[in-house]
């Protein structure tokens, strides 16, 4: 399968929260830009522990992550990350590990974002091309 990289916007989403509130000011915000690697096989999205300090996300808690050859190993999770992928935003906790940002399968359903191997991008859905729709049944 061809790799597939997006660029990808972090946003500490408290930082968000408390500007919104006016308790911090807009250019206080921190975030954090990225050529992330796509990978459609990876449930939960990943940051390494530089990015999670540059953005100044808590650790809230442990998770137990499988790589692909099957080694088990735990890892922290973060408080709220905001990403912003394709003029689309969700709000995830993201794995810390590795060295490089990589973008899951929750933040792609969220966003109804595809993976388009070929064109070797990222793409909207071509039912919802403006805005992400969420199924709720």
């Amino acid at each position: 399968m061809a790799e597939i990289r997006a660029r990808v916007r972090l946003t500490n989403a408290v930082d968000e929260a408390r500007a919104k509130a006016g308790e911090l000011r807009p250019e206080a915000v921190r975030a954090y830009d990225a050529d992330a690697l796509v990978d459609t096989g990876a449930v939960r999205s990943v940051v390494p522990v530089h990015v999670r300090e540059r953005l100044g996300v808590a650790v809230r808690g442990q998770r137990v992550a499988e790589d692909a050859d099957g080694r088990k190993e735990t890892v922290d999770v973060t408080g709220p990350i905001v990403f912003e992928l394709l003029g689309r935003d969700t709000l995830e906790e993201a794995l810390v590990l590795g060295d490089e940002v990589l973008i899951g399968q929750t933040v792609l359903e969220k966003l109804d974002l595809l993976a388009d191997c070929q064109g070797r991008r990222l793409i909207p859905y071509p039912a919802h091309p403006d805005q992400p729709v969420t199924k709720v049944k």
